[in-house]
């Protein structure tokens, strides 16, 4: 109770109005900025609520202030368009329509063009006040991981922003409910509906992942996985990092290689999908063609605020209608023109002429395929080339966002850098493009045996520990699905707190110990990947079909001595990771009460933006083994040109630099030395191994002691369940066989 008591004092606190200006704004440290972007996305569906923010929006005239602008032309724009009219507040926002594309950029271009802090904050009061809100929070999120007076803020997590991409429809019904009913809980269905009252007043709901109601096919028991709350997360925030429509003019001198790495990230989301399946004795990704049918469909069971429920795709789903047709035709030539210009060496386009012949034209065709084409005329205007062939190929899916007059639409499952990686057709779309990807690097030459050769570099031995995967609970804080009532926004808090707890897949730390001698001191790269063995049908696997298979868990740059050495690396300091994220609340607190954020910054908030979950860095394995491997690769360094010396600390002592990988800094492509076609008998150097593992899955009934102190989860099959004692933990049925068969249901 004393802990939601210091809440609310901080929130009451920071809900007095306080007098800003133009001094003040100008000499705020990182503390006071971070408080106002919390303040600014905290619940965002409502009115702002903060009465110091809300007078500097009312009084802020933005056509009066053209000039505190870098580019005054934008401001041109943006006025022009709200005299035309924007997307209402309380509508639906999607980047797939054209319409609300181009009002979002043009919202981004205001912030981003903001000549300094004080502009900048107070066009965001000015735009909370009056814009769409799932516009306004994209628009700041963008501009507050691109803007350089911006670094070291911390955005809120999306899925605590908007909870309604993230957390179950029923879940959120049920918290309205207990809203409506001021709290009050009928305690003979508290455990039927997984309903729990804290003694610090917070109600926690449970999402059941076990309710086979939401299953329509086999497709369906990898929704712990592709439903995830963190790799979604990773998803989105690689979005607002190298947006496709952004132009490269406007990145900073660290987001280097943008294309190639984005084409890196997808390969890479692929493959760590296809480990899951095999985890659960599924096979390859499907085939996605547009003239046969979807066998597996989907039912998110997500609906947004206003209402709207996404749409259902269901099972044997038919692409190509007539309403479509047009769409169809369209992603087909895209294609054949991209694969065209593949297999020719070269593509023309507005005059100009570029080779696809080397492995530095990857950025090239990363253009192609995830973002636009641009042309610098003698009037410093852009033209696009090609428009965004994943968008297109996702409006023949869903409900045609792609046409430009659709402007009040439901945009499908696919349609939200929040929600897309929760639908399997994705990964098949992913995967038919990715396919592009392989006939480009099919045209490049294998590597060589001097390519891949680190001469006096000799790996000798390679140690991992024992690989355990099991599911944990998590407790996420979905308060701002609910609406609030006018006594709490008067206070600028909830009154009643909301959590929906929910299971994910996690696994035992575990090293990797490599021995390494060399015959000098040199500065390297080491690349450690897991892949698959076996495939489903538990049949070896040829390396040039599994290549593509293979995670990259780590990668990082050493200076190797004369002599033995020996690298440890921990699963929780592989590079590019994020733990759990700190709840928004507690966040708020915390920086409240600290002087100095450095040490916050570098420590607990460490990848916070980039990292991908430190969890889901091994797939769920199987309760007898699943049998894998690690390659591990020692490379010399090949430092690219004019590289900036200062971000090669890998140790993030600068805590403003957010670096996805060090390996970019490297000339080799990413991937390597598994992105392209191996030639075996010259693929095999000492400077590398392959490693068998096997990752055993620790196979639980459900560990919420077990929810709410006894049996409450239901088994649809009725059969088999295991007997609950307090204070234990009990493995599932193939783990445990004291199980009595003929135990009367009725008395479970």
């Amino acid at each position: 109770m004393s802990a939601v008591l210091l809440f609310v004092v901080c929130l009451a606190g920071m809900a007095t109005a306080t007098e800003f200006d133009d001094n003040s704004i100008v000499t705020m440290d990182i503390k006071q900025r971070q408080m106002i972007i919390l303040k600014l996305l905290n619940h965002p569906m409502e009115p702002l609520m903060y009465k110091d923010l809300v007078e500097i929006g009312q009084n802020f005239k933005i056509e009066d202030n053209t000039e505190s602008f870098t580019k005054p032309d934008v401001v041109k724009t943006f006025v022009k368009m709200m005299k035309v009219g924007v997307l209402p507040r309380g509508e639906i926002f999607t980047l797939h329509i054209d319409r609300q594309l181009k009002e979002v950029v043009t919202i981004f271009h205001m912030l981003y063009y903001a000549k300094d802090f004080t502009t900048f904050f107070k066009t965001a009061c000015w735009m909370r006040l009056h814009l769409n809100e799932g516009m306004f929070a994209y628009a700041l999120t963008v501009a507050v991981r691109h803007r350089e007076d911006c670094r070291g803020i911390i955005l809120p997590s999306p899925y605590e922003i908007y909870p309604y991409y993230f957390v179950r429809a029923d879940v959120i019904q049920k918290a309205y409910l207990l809203k409506m009913k001021r709290g009050l809980l009928d305690l003979k269905l508290c455990d039927f509906y997984g309903i729990r009252k804290t003694d610090k007043d917070v109600y926690i709901i449970d999402e059941n992942i076990y309710d086979k109601r939401v299953y329509f096919t086999d497709d369906d028991r990898l929704r712990y996985f592709t439903e995830d709350i963190d790799l979604n997360t990773y998803y989105y925030y690689f979005h607002t990092d190298y947006p496709f429509w952004m132009r490269d003019s406007m990145f900073d001198k660290t987001k280097i290689r943008r294309f190639e790495l984005t084409v890196y990230t997808y390969q890479q989301i692929l493959a760590r999908y296809y480990l899951e399946r095999l985890s659960n004795g599924f096979g390859k990704i499907e085939e996605f063609t547009y003239h046969k049918s979807i066998k597996t469909g989907y039912w998110p069971w997500l609906k947004m605020h206003n209402g709207q429920e996404f749409p259902v795709r269901f099972n044997n789903y038919v692409i190509a209608r007539d309403t479509n047709l047009d769409i169809i035709r369209l992603c087909e030539e895209y294609e054949r023109i991209i694969r065209d210009c593949i297999i020719r060496g070269f593509i023309e386009y507005n005059g100009m002429r570029l080779s696809l012949t080397k492995y530095e034209d990857m950025e090239t065709l990363g253009k192609l395929i995830y973002g636009k084409t641009e042309k610098t005329g003698m009037d410093k205007t852009y033209i696009e080339s090609y428009r965004y062939l994943l968008i297109v190929m996702k409006a023949a899916l869903g409900l045609n966002t792609f046409t430009s007059d659709k402007y009040f639409v439901t945009p499908s499952i696919l349609d939200h850098y929040q929600t897309a990686l929760r639908d399997p057709v994705f990964y098949m779309l992913q995967k038919r493009i990715i396919d592009l990807v392989h006939l480009f690097k099919l045209r490049l030459p294998s590597y060589t045996k001097e390519d891949l050769y680190f001469p006096g570099v000799k790996i000798e031995n390679v140690v991992v520990d024992k690989l355990i995967t099991y599911f944990d609970d998590y407790l996420m804080d979905m308060t701002n699905a609910v609406t609030l009532t006018e006594e709490e926004l008067k206070k600028a808090r909830s009154d009643m707190i909301f959590m929906v707890r929910k299971r994910r897949l996690n696994h035992q730390p575990f090293k990797v110990t490599i021995g390494i001698a060399s015959d000098k001191a040199v500065d390297c790269v080491v690349r450690i990947f897991l892949g698959p063995k076996k495939d489903h049908l538990n049949r070896l696997i040829d390396i040039n079909n599994n290549r593509l298979n293979f995670v990259e868990l780590d990668s990082f740059l050493y200076k190797l001595n004369t002599g033995k050495n020996t690298i440890v690396r921990d699963s929780h300091d592989m590079h590019n990771l994020v733990k759990d994220r700190m709840m928004t609340r507690d966040l708020w607190k915390k920086i409240e009460s600290m002087n100095d954020m450095k040490d916050l910054l570098r420590k607990d908030l460490r990848n916070y933006h980039t990292g991908f979950p430190t969890r889901l860095l091994l797939p769920k394995g199987h309760v007898g083994g699943l049998d894998m491997m690690f390659y591990i690769c020692v490379t010399p360094l090949r430092l690219v040109d004019n590289v900036d010396m200062s971000i090669l600390d890998t140790n993030r002592k600068d805590f403003m630099v957010d670096f996805r990988s060090s390996v970019l800094l490297d000339k080799m492509p990413l991937g390597f030395p598994l992105d392209r076609h191996i030639d075996i008998g010259n693929f095999f150097t000492p400077n590398m191994r392959f490693i068998d593992v096997r990752i055993y899955h620790k196979k639980m009934t459900c560990d919420m002691k077990t929810r709410w102190y006894r049996w409450v989860l239901k088994n649809y099959n009725m059969i088999d369940r295991t007997p609950v004692i307090a204070d234990t933990y009990f493995v599932d049925t193939d783990l445990n066989m004291k199980v009595d068969h003929n135990l009367n249901l009725f008395d479970v």
